[in-house]
Order: C-alpha cells, then structure tokens, then sequence
C-alpha cells in the first residue's frame, strides 16, 4: 500500500513540476481528452488539463478540425493554480489588454495580410491594424509579396507603443523556432545511413538541395542522384518531388554555425552491378547512349549505371578512326556487342564494328580472284596505291604493277577520290589484305606479223637466188 502511495506522490509531483515549467507563450503538444459545446480539455502532461476554446479549433466554416485522442501543438496564454488555457493563437475581437498580454508573454496572434504597403504589409490582429516588415513575413527571402495579401497567418507581436497605435509583428521569429525545433528533432532521430524523404527545393549544376524538415536542406550531390551517368539533375528532378534519400552525414560548412547534410538518392535503390551477370552476357549485342568521350574510345551506357567502353580500334571496320568523336557524340544511341564482363572490376568491354558485322568474313567470295572491279583512290605511298573497293575494304595496288601497265591509263596522275579499274590478285582475307592488279595483259602477236618482208629488188641476198632457182626447177 505505501508503494502505490509513492507512485501517486512520486506522478503528482511529476505533473506538478511540468505545471511549474509551463509559462505564458511556451509551446506544448497535447492529447485531446475531451470536446464540449464550448470547451476543449487537452492532456499536455501538467496536474490539471489544458483547456482551448472550441471556436478557436473551428474553421471558417464553423467545422472542429481535431477530435478525441489527436495530438495537437498549441500554446499556453495564462495559468493558474487550477488551469491552463492554451490557444493555436489569440484571435478575433480582443481589446488592448490582451494584446499587451500576448506581447509580454510572446503568445502568438492571429492576424489577415490586408494590403502590401510600402516596407511591408497592413495586417489586422484582434481588429487593431498592424504592420509587418516584409523581411518578416517569411523565414526566406520574398520574391512575390503580393501571394501573402487575403492569407490569414500567426505572428508574435515585437513592439507595441503609443497605447496601441504602433504595433509591430514578425512571423518569422515564429517559424524560425519551429526550424529549430524541428531541426533538434531530426538531428536526435537520425542517425548515418537511415533512409529519410524531403521535398526537392533548389536545383543547381553540382546536385538538388532536398528539404527535410522546416529550414533544414541537405545536398544530393548530382554523382549520388542516380546510378546512371547524367549531365544535369533536371534529367531526373524537378522543383517540388518529393524523393527518398540516403542520410550521408554532416560536415562543417564554413561558417560556424553552418551543417552541410549529404544525401545519397541512388544509395536506397539497388546497385544494378548485382544483377549484370543474370541481364548481359559475352557476345550480347544491345543498344545503348553515349555518356562519355575520351581520347581513347567512348563509354556507353547499356542500362541504368551499366557503363562499358567502346575503345577507338573496336569502333568500326568501315572507316579509319582517330578520334571517338570523328564517329559519335554524347547522346548518341549506338548499337553494340559486349565483348567481355569483369565482374570484379565492374567493367565491361563493348565493341560498336561487331554489331555492324565485318564486311572481310566473306570478302574471298565476293571477290575472286582475276575479277574486275572499280575502286576508289585512297591513298598514295611510294610503294603503290590502296585502292578502295567497298567501306571496309581496300587492296593495294603495287607500284612496280603499275609501272608495266600499258594503256591510256596514267597511274602516276591518279589522285585521292579518283575512280580506276582494278583487278584481283591475291586475296589474304586472315591478313584482311588484297592486291591489285591494272586488269590488263600483254597480248603477243601472231609470229608472222614479225617476218622481215620479200625483198622484189634486183639486189637480192644469197638466199632469195636460190628461191628463185628453186622455183624456176
């Protein structure tokens, strides 16, 4: 019996602490316990229950916004021995009194932005005018004020003089203690690695600031917004998502006071490496964007944060590359064929002449030797000409060929982009060489076309007195 007499004592005297600690303007949360026609009886932790007027719980249509066993934040306007009134904040008809009482106590008032003026704003409190500088309207800096006019909002009241007649208000000192609190709050909750949500509020170059609570940002640096390589967050985000991201930590900005907030957006989903070896295999051919241009190949992205390169000799068969760029640019889709996977070094190896096929598996067949084709000069070199037959595909057209060739045709005049008349030679598809020929040979006369001619003359040799003796007999 004298236990359960402790714990009674030990709580009355909890509650009467709390009670003690409360003071006019102290913002508490509460539960509500109960609604009457005119009265709210809230549980906020004191002896005695809190009590708010019902109408001050309505909306303007005259509806209870709140009903039994809702947590509510509201704030204390007086007390005494046996009560505690609370309010969101003094509003309505009031006289003099109970705006002095509200600025001694730092209660807040309910007030109508009636007009922009110069400096600010004509705002009305309890029907006394008012003003607010427009640096107080807001915790962040005013670009439209006009959007604040016909708004009914809380401020606390920072000066009033002249019986009333030079009342002062500031809403921001309002919301910078609920920044604070909520700031604490978060701070006491969250721990490295935990996974939080905020609103997307600022874009930039370098990443998207995230709001996480009231007045509280962290950056999503724009390598942790996604998997995949991008150029700009706004290839993801816009202003006002509201995305889930990983809590990184805090660093000092450099102020004193200044906490920078890492965040990672990619962290929370899954790392698309995990699943690579059941989505691709050696041999694949798929399409993909360029991401990447370096001076040795080109990196191509195959699925979201799957990058592979394209090396500048696995560019194409068809043409002479020098520079990735010569062929391709950021943002190009490309056809590709995946070469091999390392797994453990995470990288993949892509070739884009692959997926156009090489136009020398079959070049034996479709040029045999001793055929005659057309070709296109290439180039020239002291030890022939190459020759170019189709994309891909060139023969060399030796030099000392060229210097037997008998014709019209004069092969030291041939220039680049010159069309000739070749034929095939030799084909050494292993070696992805062909040599050429003029497609003409030396034809030899009939014999006879070369025997000395009769001589008719009376001078003749030994040889023509005895023909003509022989056929005299």
């Amino acid at each position: 019996m004298s236990e359960d007499f402790a714990e009674l004592f030990a709580a009355y005297e909890s509650q009467d602490k709390n009670k003690r600690n409360l003071q006019p303007g102290n913002k508490v949360t509460g539960t509500i316990i109960s609604i009457g026609e005119k009265s709210i009886f809230i549980d906020c932790g004191a002896l005695v229950d809190g009590i708010a007027e019902r109408e001050a719980l309505e909306d303007e249509d005259g509806q209870l916004t709140v009903a039994e066993g809702d947590q509510i934040d509201l704030y204390v306007v007086s007390l005494t021995d046996d009560s505690i009134v609370l309010s969101r904040a003094l509003g309505g008809i009031g006289s003099l009194h109970m705006l002095e009482d509200a600025f001694a106590n730092q209660v807040p008032v309910e007030g109508r932005v009636k007009e922009q003026i110069k400096g600010g704003f004509h705002v009305e409190v309890l029907k006394q005018r008012a003003f607010c500088p427009v640096s107080q309207i807001d915790a962040r800096y005013v670009d439209t004020p006009e959007d604040y006019v016909g708004q009914t909002l809380q401020f606390r009241i920072i000066k009033l003089t002249e019986g009333g007649r030079n009342i002062v208000l500031s809403r921001r000192v309002l919301l910078e203690e609920e920044q604070q609190l909520a700031k604490t709050k978060f701070f006491d909750s969250t721990k490295e690695n935990d996974v939080v949500e905020g609103v997307v509020t600022r874009l930039a170059p370098f990443g998207a600031f995230v709001e996480l609570v009231p007045g509280l940002e962290g950056l999503v640096h724009i390598s942790e917004i996604s998997w995949a390589r991008i150029q700009s967050p706004e290839e993801i985000l816009t202003v006002g998502d509201r995305v889930r991201a990983k809590y990184l930590g805090t660093t000092q900005g450099k102020k004193p006071q200044e906490i920078r907030i890492s965040l990672s957006m990619k962290q929370v989903l899954d790392d698309p490496w995990k699943t690579v070896a059941d989505r691709f295999k050696d041999g694949d051919q798929v399409s993909g964007k360029v991401v990447k241009l370096m001076d040795f190949g080109a990196f191509v992205e195959i699925a979201p944060g799957i990058e592979g390169l394209v090396h500048v000799s696995e560019m194409s068969y068809t043409k002479r590359v020098h520079k990735p760029e010569d062929l391709v640019q950021v943002g190009d889709m490309v056809g590709v064929v995946i070469k091999q996977i390392d797994m453990d070094k995470q990288r993949v190896s892509l070739s884009m002449r692959d997926a156009e096929g090489d136009p020398w598996l079959n070049v034996a067949e479709k040029y045999p030797v001793g055929a005659t084709v057309q070709g296109i000069v290439e180039k020239r070199q002291p030890f022939g000409l190459f020759i170019t037959l189709e994309p891909g595909i060139s023969g060399l057209l030796p030099q000392s060929v060229m210097a037997r060739a008998q014709g019209d045709i004069k092969y030291d005049k041939l220039g680049v982009g010159d069309s000739v008349v070749v034929s095939i030679e030799v084909v050494t598809p292993h070696e992805r060489k062909i040599s050429l020929g003029t497609g003409k040979k030396e034809e030899l006369s009939d014999w006879k076309t070369y025997q000395p001619e009769t001589s008719t003359s009376g001078l003749g040799s030994l040889g023509e007195a005895l023909a003509q003796a022989m056929q005299k007999k």
